[in-house]
């Protein structure tokens, strides 16, 4: 890949994806495979006016090797210069780049039963200091290739072809070609216009009907925004957490999904790849994983059994079937790119963000709307060319919003 397309793309993440401030600390998180990248995005990010830039590298094989290795008690272990790490982090708010490249099945074959006591453990340590940066600062997640990642989308490539035709999807989906930071404004626009009309129509409850076995409803709260694109920090910055992004979300009201939802691509969750699966809902909680697989259908039911939230949903997101992403006609195998290709959900954690005026409530006006609360928050993908989404609205109208597997509005 040329160098001035990297530097554009390291760019295109520092100004617009977290929007550096002058004298702001910045944290990279990048795998060490990473770093002919991450040297570029350090570069941009002092050249943006950071104080300090500091990378958190990860290796996938180590981390596997911790699961097969250490005891459940070792990896429990919060180490105190770990807990100071994220106080400091809580008292700084710096600008965190999440750079993802990890090979989808990389972690495969690692004790499920152990992970998830592990994750119970740690979780809510975790969620203190995430609570406490909640809506405070800014951050992103972007991808570039890794070559397990590349041969996985383009197995009939050689590791070369592969990284460069990954590379060439990323950047086309990322907006990076031609002039990308005026790219993302003009889709910022886009997005927010589309937001204004689902916002405007005062959405009550939204029922989705698809062929495959998809037939749920769900509601939203009166006090939710649909949010989409960029998002402002309580102080005022404009930032872009996921690049790319199509979605229009909003979160719903926890206790309201009654239906069943399926999936229609395939997800990595917990180091397995997951597929051809779904969920039974009653008053907002699965009470049943639909899957033949064993192996799948175990993850999926530790992952809801995380915490009482995880069985859950905390975000539902609109995405066109017809998106640049699902145009592509690739599987990514990544969440961050597969769940911006199609309409989804997300089991777990709500955003609070999406709250009317949220800026201006206090803790106990935001808690009032009881958003579900876990530790996790899982993507995963139920858009279809054939899905239908009816609104009912609050002033009692009935709405198609989307049709045949895109917008009706």
């Amino acid at each position: 890949m040329k160098e001035e397309i990297l530097k554009n793309y390291a760019k295109l993440v520092v100004k617009t994806g977290v929007n550096v401030q002058k004298d702001q600390d910045v944290v990279v998180s990048a795998s060490v495979e990473d770093a002919y990248f991450v040297k570029y995005v350090v570069e941009e990010a002092y050249k943006a006016g950071a104080r300090t830039v500091t990378v958190d590298w990860n290796y996938q094989p180590l981390s596997k090797l911790s699961y097969e290795y250490e005891t459940i008690e070792t990896l429990k272990e919060l180490p105190e210069w770990y807990l100071k790490k994220q106080e400091y982090r809580v008292e700084k708010l710096p600008a965190m780049i999440h750079i993802i490249s990890e090979d989808p099945d990389g972690l495969s074959g690692i004790d499920q039963a152990k992970l998830l006591e592990v994750q119970m453990a740690i979780g809510p340590v975790l969620m203190k200091y995430r609570e406490q940066k909640d809506n405070k600062f800014q951050w992103t997640i972007v991808g570039i290739p890794g070559e397990k990642w590349a041969k996985k989308v383009f197995p009939k490539l050689s590791t070369e072809k592969a990284m460069e035709a990954l590379w060439d999807a990323i950047l086309k989906v990322t907006r990076v070609y031609g002039d990308p930071i005026e790219n993302w404004n003009q889709h910022n626009a886009n997005l927010a216009e589309k937001t204004s009309k689902l916002n405007a129509l005062g959405v009550k409850t939204l029922t989705y009907k698809s062929k495959n076995g998809t037939d749920f409803t769900i509601d939203i709260h009166k006090d939710m925004n649909f949010l989409a694109g960029g998002e402002t920090t309580l102080s005022g910055v404009f930032y872009n957490p996921n690049m790319p992004t199509e979605e229009c979300f909003t979160s719903p009201v926890k206790t309201s999904c009654n239906g069943v939802v399926m999936a229609t691509k395939p997800l990595s969750v917990r180091g397995v790849l997951v597929s051809d699966f779904g969920f039974r809902f009653e008053n907002g909680k699965a009470v049943e994983v639909i899957c033949e697989n064993k192996e799948y259908k175990d993850v999926l039911e530790k992952l809801i059994s995380t915490d009482e939230g995880a069985a859950m949903l905390g975000e539902v997101a609109l995405v066109p079937y017809d998106s640049p992403i699902n145009q592509t006609n690739l599987l990514f195998y990544n969440t961050l790119y597969d769940e911006n290709a199609c309409c989804h959900l997300a089991l777990g954690r709500a955003f609070t963000e999406c709250i009317k005026d949220y800026q201006t409530k206090s803790e106990e006006e935001i808690k009032k709307v009881d958003l579900n609360t876990s530790m996790i928050h899982v993507d995963f993908m139920i858009g279809s060319k054939d899905l239908n989404i009816t609104a009912e609205t609050y002033n009692g109208k009935t709405v198609e919003i989307f049709k045949n597997g895109t917008w009706a509005i």
